[in-house]
């Protein structure tokens, strides 16, 4: 597993997370299984752990123990997903009626789609413009590339990547593909190459490529639909935790767990009480350890958000 890819906030998380031995729990990104792993090592024989994926390639991780249900599908189907769980798996039927125990979320992308050259991720190969979680179907960063009007690239890089010249990143996307499709990423990078800043090039490349992944992969729409489902499917008492990456989807899980909803806004009962289905556990994110992140440069930019699910 750590080779396909390493956990981050491991200990922190799962020992946040695994407060009921007995419990159901969801790891909503299995990827290389490590979480899962670490959820069902706290677990005795009646605790089990529903994992989702939407990438084919996380499958073949999968855990050979009885109390593992993996299914392949992308965390926003939380919800429908433990719901099907409940009706055809008797023996988790009636528990499931009052919901799971906690939700695990390690979002962004894994060392394995990193660190595979075809998939396109990174700006470190030659591949093709993919970034595709899910290579079934779906828009590619080439389409986007190559299809999108100036406008919605700026929009994009600017919104997903907060990339500082957008305008113009996006302009030299324009001219470049005019002269030949762009299909690959040198071919990309080449296109935007007169942009970059000096001695931080490979720090710029990242925020554009963030930008094309989160929408190629409709990551922020995701996000907000999985953090509805996983309110619907905690039950009372019940954990969240997710771990981020991007000031993006951050702030969304920040907001989400404050106000109930993903663009932070207040909206109050009655009482002046705020109407959120969760409260948070921690006011302030868990950092990893300078060891963590001197042993695995995924965690530099990890933070670790808890909540709890409050009564209804």
């Amino acid at each position: 597993m750590s080779e396909y890819h390493t956990p981050v906030l491991l200990n922190e998380s799962i020992s946040a997370l695994v407060l009921n031995p007995s419990g159901i729990y969801a790891d909503v990104t299995f990827g290389g299984g490590g979480h899962t792993a670490g959820i069902l090592s706290r677990l005795n024989e009646d605790g089990h752990v529903i994992a989702f994926d939407r990438d084919i390639d996380a499958l073949g991780n999968r855990i050979d123990d009885p109390r593992l249900t993996l299914v392949r599908a992308d965390f926003r189907f939380i919800h429908n997903f433990v719901l099907a769980t409940a009706h055809d798996n008797e023996a988790l039927r009636d528990r499931l009626q009052k919901g799971l125990d906690g939700i695990l979320a390690d979002l962004g992308v894994s060392s394995h789609q990193f660190d595979t050259a075809e998939r396109g991720f990174s700006f470190r190969y030659d591949a093709p413009l993919d970034m595709r979680m899910n290579r079934d179907g779906g828009i590619t960063a080439e389409d986007v590339v190559n299809e999108y009007s100036q406008e919605d690239l700026e929009r994009i890089f600017k919104l997903y990547g907060e990339v500082e010249n957008s305008r113009k990143i996006a302009s030299l996307v324009v001219s470049a593909r005019s002269k030949g499709r762009i299909g690959t990423t040198a071919e990309l990078d080449k296109a935007i190459e007169s942009a970059l800043p000096k001695f931080a090039e490979h720090k710029f490349l990242a925020k554009v490529y963030q930008a094309l992944r989160i929408e190629v992969n409709h990551e922020m729409r995701s996000l907000e639909k999985f953090l509805e489902g996983a309110a619907a499917s905690l039950k009372e008492g019940g954990i969240l935790a997710v771990i981020t990456y991007h000031s993006l989807e951050d702030r969304m899980v920040k907001n989400y767990i404050r106000t109930g909803n993903a663009e932070g806004k207040e909206e109050k009962d009655m009482f002046g009480v705020v109407r959120t289905p969760f409260e948070a556990v921690n006011r302030k994110p868990v950092l990893p350890e300078e060891s963590e992140i001197a042993s695995n440069t995924r965690a530099r930019s990890a933070k670790l958000r808890i909540a709890r699910k409050k009564a209804n």
